[in-house]
């Protein structure tokens, strides 16, 4: 299930006895395995005698022993598998180990006393047995990586935990920073919100706040100057250059984030000609609903052979920039292209 479902069923629900956090994205992991111990352990009491932590596998027979162990000092054991690798993908006909048939028998039927927590850091395979036990007797988080496309329904539940909202100019600035960053960081972003929340009298979250907050990101502080380009305003869109340059952005970022944009509008372009259009743009392009609208209506003022042109520049500039071929007029040269440059 989902991390808003997973948390829900921490909270409300009697706790089962197997729990299997699994994906790629940590940062749902983290907060999942902290709601679980929560629950395990008000106020972190009686941890130090119940808790038992391995980074990695157990092997299987220690972990079935622990499993089926009386606690001596504490009123339960809880067991957390940290980066298992029983979840991976299997080739395996189906010949696994007495042990391992043990343990799924087990998981089945845990012992009152003892709890066990999988973490597994990647997709698990839901086709493994063992897989199927913990789904039937406990609960799985899927902690699938979050994109810019995605990201609404975080947004939403951070602004409800700290009874805060944004206006609709801010919700475009955030949607555009996020889809420029290479990487979304949940933590960062986490991290971020609880500052502003800190510091922030007001309810309303503003555009100028949110800028303050990204300004430090080089993906996010080109977003302006991408922007000038889509609106194919060449005389902001230098200005906004030499201003990346001066604040010491390296080509290289611009470089790759000038050419991501081409790409996008290129790929827009297309499927527009093939009926997708709008909001319906934001899934093939993995960007949020309202930034791939935004794309969209910006790709349409883009003849393709200027793009191409473009996109054969940046390449060019890459190399040579690389290489101390050349200066930063070949980047200027390509932001001009994109303004001014017709079929």
């Amino acid at each position: 299930m989902k991390f808003t479902e997973f948390m829900g069923n921490i909270r409300k629900q009697e706790l089962p006895h197997v729990f299997l956090l699994s994906g790629e994205e940590h940062y749902y992991i983290d907060k999942a395995k902290e709601a679980i111990l929560s629950r395990l352990f008000p106020k972190g009491q009686g941890s130090e005698d119940a808790l038992q932590k391995a980074d990695g596998d157990m092997e299987l027979s220690a972990l079935l022993a622990n499993i089926e162990s009386v606690p001596f000092f504490a009123d339960k054991n809880v067991i957390l598998l940290n980066g298992t690798n029983l979840f991976r993908d299997s080739k395996q006909a189906g010949g696994d180990s007495k042990e391992l048939d043990e343990l799924i028998r087990l998981l089945g039927d845990m012992p009152p006393y003892s709890y066990v927590v999988f973490i597994a850091p990647y997709k698990a395979d839901k086709r493994r047995k063992l897989y199927k036990a913990v789904n039937k007797a406990g609960l799985i988080l899927e902690a699938e990586p979050l994109r810019a496309w995605n990201i609404g329904e975080w947004l939403q539940g951070k602004l409800r935990s700290l009874n805060k909202d944004m206006d609709r100019e801010a919700y475009a600035y955030f949607a555009g920073a996020v889809s420029m960053m290479q990487q979304i960081s949940l933590a960062y972003l986490d991290k971020e919100f609880d500052k502003l929340a800190l510091f922030s009298k007001e309810r309303h979250i503003t555009k100028a706040e949110l800028v303050e907050v990204f300004s430090g990101v080089p993906e996010v502080s080109v977003f302006a100057l991408l922007d000038a380009i889509s609106a194919r305003d060449s005389k902001k869109a230098l200005l906004l250059l030499h201003r990346q340059l001066a604040d010491g952005t390296y080509f290289t970022v611009l470089v790759a984030l000038l050419t991501r944009h081409v790409r996008q509008l290129w790929q827009a372009k297309e499927l527009m000609k093939k009926g997708i259009r709008g909001k319906a743009l934001a899934k093939p392009l993995e960007l949020n609903p309202f930034i791939a609208e935004k794309l969209g209506r910006a790709a349409a003022a883009f003849p393709e052979p200027v793009l191409k042109r473009a996109m054969l520049m940046l390449i060019d500039a890459d190399y040579t920039l690389k290489t101390g071929q050349a200066g930063n007029e070949v980047l200027e040269e390509a932001v001009i292209t994109l303004c001014k440059g017709k079929d």
